[in-house]
């Protein structure tokens, strides 16, 4: 999910391209620099803020594993609090085709297949959407190269990418990357009106096995609600030896 959430980067180039070429350089260069970990597994801590100032507070996990140079699959698993305790989240996704979720509920033990425009939908009461906790694979986009500019005190390429599937809840998205490292600094995601939905904001990165880039803390404000999500990361640990089968529909009920 953060390898989702960290696919935008930029390179600087002295060839004549034109802006949609730039931008799909700069994609694809940053979906190549975040490949080769094999697998992950961290621990977040999620809160919930809404409108009227209350909070709620959530544990949860992140597995992930690269099961190919076309498919990976990511495992999200709530610890806290008892009412979604053992909830579970389970991406695939490919390169040549339309990604799949399946979420279980505990309380009904059974999971349940997120497809089309239920992927648009919220996930687990957060500003985050099922298809934020996609893989942003560089082929599910189109892209255009916007230009530079100076945020958080930083020098950031601007890049604009539009959705190649029909049933996306965004229309485009504009994402500001630092030009030394590469991170995302902030995202813009607009709906379907053309609208301002949401901003994501990133921050105190760190780097692991010296070459992956993780930010800390991520939080996604919607502007329509006035609600807010924060995850924060800790303790993230790469080469666990994880096993495709280990992220199957099957294996989410007796995930841990």
């Amino acid at each position: 999910v953060v390898a989702a959430l960290c696919a935008f980067a930029g390179v600087s180039s002295g060839e004549e391209l034109s802006a949609e070429e730039r931008g799909l350089q700069i994609a694809r260069e940053a979906w190549e620099r975040d490949t080769g970990y094999g697998d992950s597994v961290s621990e977040l801590f999620m809160v919930l803020r809404l409108g009227s100032g209350q909070e709620a507070k959530r544990e949860l996990r992140i597995r992930m594993l690269e099961v190919s140079e076309t498919e990976t699959r990511a495992m999200i698993i709530f610890d806290t609090p008892a009412d979604v305790r053992g909830t579970a989240l389970l991406t695939h996704s490919f390169t040549d085709k339309e990604d799949a979720q399946w979420l279980y509920l505990p309380e009904v033990r059974r999971e349940k297949r997120i497809a089309g425009g239920g992927r648009s939908g919220p996930f687990m009461g957060s500003e985050f959407s099922f298809e934020d906790m996609s893989s942003q694979r560089v082929e599910k986009f189109t892209y255009k190269y916007i230009g530079e500019e100076i945020l958080n005190d930083m020098p950031c390429h601007v890049i604009e990418r539009y959705p190649a599937e029909k049933g996306s809840g965004y229309t485009r998205q504009v994402a500001w990357l630092d030009t030394e490292h590469l991170r995302v600094q902030k995202v813009d995601y607009y709906d379907r009106r053309e609208e301002l939905l949401k901003t994501l904001a990133a921050g105190g990165y760190e780097q692991h096995e010296g070459k992956y880039w993780r930010p800390t803390t991520m939080e996604m404000r919607n502007h329509q609600t006035g609600r807010s999500t924060l995850l924060e990361w800790k303790n993230i640990k790469f080469n666990n030896g994880f096993a495709a089968r280990e992220f199957e529909p099957n294996a989410l009920r007796s995930a841990r």
